[in-house]
């Protein structure tokens, strides 16, 4: 183990493997990044955070330089583009943050390089090998091939993952129906339906046809908009051809008709229906994170908000692995949790697409779908499912209501004032909140690297003390005694 070249190599630098690397290097663990492409491609691609994932950059103090960035806040989400609002769930961040992904890369690669960590760009990986205490890993540069040896590997290198097919893991799924493009689009003229401003999923998109759809998003530069459009019964013969501008011209024509005139169309890319997911997400020492552990149509902006979640549920589990602060057993919980997670979004993305007004019967359904969402608990259900605010992990053994349940960030009484709980997250540690210190050795005796605060309440009947995990989420409570 000694002729190791790092703790943890992490193969790609989309926004879960930046945030993995983050976490990982926060609680000092060496980390390696390899990227296949030699530099930031600057492409928007995703733009938004949902709210849990805003909660859980917040644990981190990472949430102002995020907003910093971002263009706008939308009040809304939606479900197969019917509006559902996040009411109902106490969260300081009852909002979508948007934001360009490569924003936010951007702001992840520099977080990186200040705990002193870069990405090492222009690393293709050939391929890995695995044994029992270490993996090596062969990759390419402009330099020639060169390799790495690590305690383990994180693939969070995309849909066409290397790490996945290496692993030779299946990958079981749909190939799909349709297809559909995203293309950014500047305007001398835009349509006259458009939004000016980004504030609510309202009327941003719309079926055109039994199966045809269309968008526009404006993205904070005067004339900017992102141009969505499809066909959920048409699939191109070749997924991976690119998309002309002409292509994009005429579809924005056929759209919008010539009352919209275009200047530049930045760049454009084509996706389809598809849905799959990684049977594991471990193989000894190899995991999956993010698009290389699942794939699906992009409907609820939930994608690469899955991906970071999925990253803040494995680091710490990986860096307290490879810090000898746990047993190798506790990486096995990441599948246990994520899995069912991820296999939740593809189910909700079904469903979504499920609503495509292909028929009488079909149109029907969704004018009834959309009045169902807009009753309070059929909305709060929907909203939690996919802004992840309604995750919640099981737990074995004292039910209670804070127990697999995200932190609840709102002011705590101290001695000394109010806090907020988030502000105790921030070196990546277990946190306590106990009324009373004799819990805090009992604590300590599950979680070595720990965080107490003594609080004069808690919002729970009964409750002396609860254990927050590193990502914020409640492990361990401790009753008041009954006498």
């Amino acid at each position: 183990m000694n002729n190791l070249g790092t703790d943890v190599i992490v193969v790609g630098a989309g926004p879960t493997g930046l945030t993995l690397a983050n976490e990982l290097a926060l609680a000092g663990v060496d980390v390696v990044v390899l990227e296949r492409l030699p530099e930031r491609t600057g492409l928007s691609k995703a733009l938004n955070l949902q709210p849990r994932t805003a909660e859980m950059l917040e644990l981190r103090g990472l949430l102002d330089g995020v907003e910093e960035r971002s263009f706008t806040t939308v009040r809304d989400g939606h479900f197969a583009m019917i509006p559902v609002v996040y009411d109902g769930w106490d969260t300081r961040f009852p909002f979508q943050l948007g934001i360009p992904q490569a924003k936010v890369e951007e702001f992840l690669e520099e977080q990186l390089a200040a705990q002193g960590t870069k990405v090492l760009r222009g690393s293709e990986v050939l391929t890995f090998a695995q044994d029992k205490d270490s993996v090596s890993v062969r990759y390419r540069t402009d330099s020639g091939e060169a390799q790495l040896s690590a305690k383990f590997l994180v693939g969070c290198d995309g849909a066409r993952s290397v790490v996945r097919k290496g692993l030779d893991v299946d990958f079981p799924g749909v190939d799909g129906e349709g297809f559909g493009v995203v293309a950014d689009v500047l305007f001398d003229k835009a349509p006259d339906a458009a939004q000016k401003q980004w504030r609510t999923m309202r009327n941003i998109g719309e079926p055109t046809g039994a199966t045809t759809f269309k968008g526009l998003i404006p993205l904070g530069e005067p004339g900017l908009y992102r141009f969505i459009y499809g066909d959920r019964a048409s699939r191109p013969a070749d997924m991976r051809s690119g998309i002309s501008h002409d292509e994009v011209r005429t579809a924005l024509l056929d759209s919008y008709g010539d009352t919209a005139t275009v200047s530049e169309i930045r760049w454009a890319s084509q996706f389809s229906d598809a849905a799959r997911q990684a049977a594991h997400y471990r193989d000894g020492r190899v995991l999956l994170a993010g698009d290389a552990a699942h794939i699906h149509f992009p409907a609820g902006g939930q994608g690469l908000n899955l991906g970071v979640q999925d990253a803040m549920n494995l680091g710490w589990k990986l860096a307290a692995t490879v810090r000898g602060w746990a047993d190798d057993d506790l990486l096995d919980t990441y599948e246990a949790e994520r899995h069912p997670v991820g296999a939740q979004v593809l189910h909700n993305v079904a469903a979504q697409l499920g609503l495509t007004p292909r028929s009488h019967e079909s149109r029907a359904l969704r004018a009834l779908f959309g009045d169902l969402a807009a009753l309070p608990e059929v909305n709060r259900h929907l909203s939690g499912m996919v802004s992840g605010l309604g995750i919640r992990y099981p737990t074995y053994g004292t039910e209670h209501p804070a127990l697999g349940a995200r932190l609840n960030d709102q002011d705590v009484l101290t001695e000394t004032g109010p806090l907020r709980p988030s502000t105790l997250f921030r070196t990546g540690d277990f946190v306590l909140l106990t009324t009373t210190a004799a819990h805090i050795d009992a604590a300590r005796s599950r979680a070595p690297r720990l965080t107490t605060q003594l609080v004069t309440d808690l919002p729970w009947l009964s409750t002396e003390a609860v254990l927050y995990r590193p990502d914020g989420y409640a492990c361990w409570v401790a009753p008041t005694p009954t006498r």
